[in-house]
């Protein structure tokens, strides 16, 4: 690659963090280190602007944290994780992350991580991005979504969990339902399931997630055929399976 050709953005809310990202980077030529963010909504503006290749990303953040960040942007650049938490290298892999890097790094682990940019942003797709003895290594849990994040042009919507009555599969998108209106997200019902809380949530039909405290009663229509009924009488088809799962609940 020519000297320069990779654009990078740092974005921690730490300063010393930033400054030991820089110090790495004073060894890689080719790299231009042309922002640096302390905040998950500036770096949202900043990234859509610039257009870098390459993120260096912190995960827990004032405002939006990492993940939420990658949601919000226009494109997808290569991104490396630099966190001092170890619980979210699963899901950072499944966003298709270039590495995870767990503070304090050592300067050959950062240079492995920019030898992992190179492989991607050479074209090399079929390279790993993240080897699974890493996040085996590094992984113990993830974390359950507490709120969800919604863009609408430029407006930012955050959906805290506890609002939510239902979700409803539609196509590519889902329908997050809370009292007020309904909100729809580019995402599919069964990737959100993954990541809602199993005591809190749950699938009662293909289509419809729903949030066990908004349910009042099931009624049963016929012989096979079930209703859950939730608060404000709102009222969902429950599929065999989904039946079966309640009753395990209940």
């Amino acid at each position: 690659m020519n000297e320069k050709s990779i654009k990078a953005i740092v974005v921690d809310d730490e300063e010393l963090a930033r400054r030991v990202i820089k110090e790495h980077l004073a060894v890689h030529q080719e790299i231009d280190l042309v922002a640096e963010c302390t905040n998950g909504f500036d770096a949202v503006k900043v990234i859509n602007e610039l257009k870098p290749d390459l993120l260096f990303l912190d995960i827990q953040m004032p405002k939006l944290d990492g993940f939420e960040v990658m949601e919000l942007l226009d494109y997808q650049p290569a991104v490396i994780f630099v966190t001092a938490y170890d619980q979210h290298a699963l899901r950072a892999f499944e966003v298709h992350a270039v590495d995870y890097l767990l503070k304090p790094f050592s300067s050959d682990r950062f240079d492995e991580a920019i030898s992992r940019v190179k492989t991607r942003l050479g074209g090399n797709a079929s390279a790993k991005i993240i080897q699974v003895t890493d996040i085996s290594n590094i992984a113990k849990s993830d974390m359950t979504l507490e709120r969800i994040v919604v863009k609408d042009g430029t407006k930012v919507t955050f959906i805290p969990l506890a609002d939510l009555d239902y979700i409803q599969a539609q196509g590519d998108y889902v329908l997050l339902k809370t009292p007020e209106k309904g909100y729809l997200k580019q995402q599919t019902l069964t990737s959100l399931e993954q990541r809602l809380d199993p005591n809190r949530f749950l699938r009662i039909h293909r289509s419809f997630i729903i949030q066990l405290d908004k349910l009042m009663r099931l009624e049963q229509k016929d012989t096979e055929s079930w209703v859950a009924v939730l608060k404000r009488d709102i009222r969902l088809p429950v599929s065999k399976s989904g039946y079966a799962r309640l009753k395990e609940k209940m």
